[in-house]
């Protein structure tokens, strides 16, 4: 296999935002994830409710073969608050991610930056 060094790195604003009940529901859908970018869970997810004022949400992290996806929702804010990073050194579609965040979370807007990490940071346009 020949490392890709793929990085994706997302901004959105969403409209439904998780809460502390919503653990279990978090981790299945960052492993429905990693199932839809044909990616290998090693480790996790692993999810947990932040209840602090100013900083309450969501964060999920799952280790994958090939490094990593970590996921931060903050939901004091109308719309909520989504980031979220994929990183890979196998090939995934960014559109893919997309779909699946746009599928959960009734997204507003996102923003994103598709990273080549393996020489340079170079942004790749998809």
């Amino acid at each position: 296999m020949t490392q890709k060094h793929k990085h994706l790195i997302v901004r959105a604003d969403i409209g439904w935002t998780p809460n502390e009940e919503d653990l279990n529901k978090i981790s299945d859908w960052i492993r429905s994830l990693i199932r839809k970018i044909e990616m290998k869970l090693l480790a996790g997810p692993y999810t947990t409710y932040v209840n602090e004022k100013g900083n309450k949400g969501m964060t999920s992290v799952a280790i994958i073969e090939t490094s990593h996806i970590a996921l931060h929702i903050w939901d004091e804010t109308n719309p909520g608050l989504m980031q979220l990073d994929v990183y890979s050194c196998a090939d995934f579609a960014p559109q893919d991610v997309f779909d699946q965040i746009e599928k959960m979370f009734d997204t507003k807007k996102i923003e994103y930056k598709f990273l080549d990490r393996e020489k340079e940071l170079v942004e790749v346009k998809i």
